[in-house]
């Protein structure tokens, strides 16, 4: 969530403005693109064959999943660090801390409805709990840790990323462990009611410490840009390496070891890097994390066409978040009808549905249909871009 921009107030007496940080719009920008493509192959091309089963997933279709892994990571981060940076510009903490509880809880509402509703075409065959959801319950949380030094929330954030791996998985989910669930636990379907399960994919604990983290170095991005280039540096070179060193022992930090695999070296060294994003393994964010902070300190004097493009979606993060899924929603109807003869929702047909005999996946078409959308997002976001910097509407604020 970008609240850099969305956020239309003045800089508050006392304070000065805080100038737009390029590296943030472009990573993020980057990872928003690269999110459209694992959304656009679970709705135009699902396979039987779970992408990260090495043992039989083609290296496309493994690479195709993968390469998504950096994107949730990378947003939930930088949208705590786009929160730092918005409070930098209010001398009222309590304002920040009220937007952050209203922010929040209207991106849970947003999640459990809105998206829900753009995903499964209105028909809500189960309640899907997505990043959105976990942004939603970090800001609110966040609206509280603000008050808090900031040593101390780092301190929190770091004991999570690095200890949440060794709680208990809660099996089986009830009424009774429900919350706890909710919090940390492992991804699982719960029934709340005969007709209506929820699946919650987001377990909140991770990515809010996740979504703190980002908050923590905030401070950074007030730094000369030598200072700020060289902490990013280290610390992605440092995240890197230690999950070079800890995945090697298969010791701790994610729940899935690596092993030798019988098709060669290649799907061995694939076996390596395949870790577990839900909930997201300590494994996990070193490796996502560590490429973002490495992508934050080579970005910021990055000229050209390309930057300027990434940064046009990483500015109107929300907008374009809620239009690609509208775009490859409603596409997938449109396409599906055409293709066999009727609408058929691919990634949430009701369960005991068959897929049309007729549907065969193909990554070629998933790639086509993702250069065929994130071209068409360009347009509206540029002018949803200059619809934010010509207004002031506090609507603006929550989209």
């Amino acid at each position: 969530m970008d609240l850099t921009t969305t956020l239309p107030p003045p800089p508050a007496a006392g304070r000065a403005a805080t100038p737009r940080v390029q590296a943030i719009d472009v990573v993020r920008g980057l990872a928003m693109v690269i999110m459209a493509l694992d959304h656009i192959r679970e709705f135009w091309t699902p396979t039987a064959v779970r992408p990260e089963d090495v043992a039989h997933a083609s290296a496309a279709l493994f690479f195709t999943r993968w390469i998504t892994h950096f994107c949730a990571p990378t947003f939930v981060f930088l949208a705590g660090t786009s929160v730092f940076l918005y409070q930098q510009k209010q001398a009222d903490r309590g304002r920040v801390s009220r937007f952050l509880l209203t922010r929040g809880l209207w991106l849970v509402f947003m999640e459990v409805v809105i998206i829900n509703f753009l995903l499964q075409w209105g028909a809500f065959n189960v309640i899907l709990l997505q990043v959105i959801w976990v942004i939603g319950w970090g800001m609110v949380a966040l609206a509280g840790l603000i008050w808090l030094p900031r040593g101390l929330v780092a301190a929190l954030a770091l004991a999570v990323i690095l200890g949440h791996n060794a709680l208990p998985n809660i099996q089986p989910v009830t009424a009774a462990t429900l919350l706890p669930a909710l919090i940390y636990d492992s991804p699982f379907l719960y029934q709340l009611t005969p007709k209506l399960p929820v699946l919650a994919a987001y377990t909140i604990l991770p990515w809010a410490a996740v979504l703190a983290a980002g908050y923590c170095i905030g401070p950074w991005f007030q730094l000369p840009l030598p200072a700020r280039k060289r902490l990013l540096r280290l610390a992605g070179v440092g995240a890197l390496l230690f999950f070079i060193a800890l995945r090697a022992t298969n010791w701790y930090g994610d729940p899935q070891p690596w092993a030798v695999q019988p098709r060669g070296a290649f799907y061995t060294a694939l076996s390596f890097i395949n870790i577990t994003k839900y909930p997201p393994s300590l494994l996990f964010l070193s490796l996502t994390l560590g490429v973002a902070l490495l992508l934050l300190s080579v970005t910021e004097d990055l000229p050209g066409r390309i930057s300027r493009w990434l940064s046009t979606y990483g500015k109107v993060p929300m907008f374009y978040y809620l239009l690609h899924f509208c775009l490859i929603s409603g596409g997938a109807l449109v396409w599906t009808w055409m293709a066999f003869g009727k609408p058929f929702n691919l990634s949430f047909a009701p369960p005991g549905v068959p897929q049309p005999a007729a549907y065969q996946p193909s990554l070629l078409r998933a790639y086509a249909v993702w250069a065929v959308v994130v071209l068409l997002l360009y347009w509206p976001c540029r002018w949803y871009q200059g619809y934010k910097q010509r207004h002031s509407h506090w609507w603006l604020s929550y989209l």
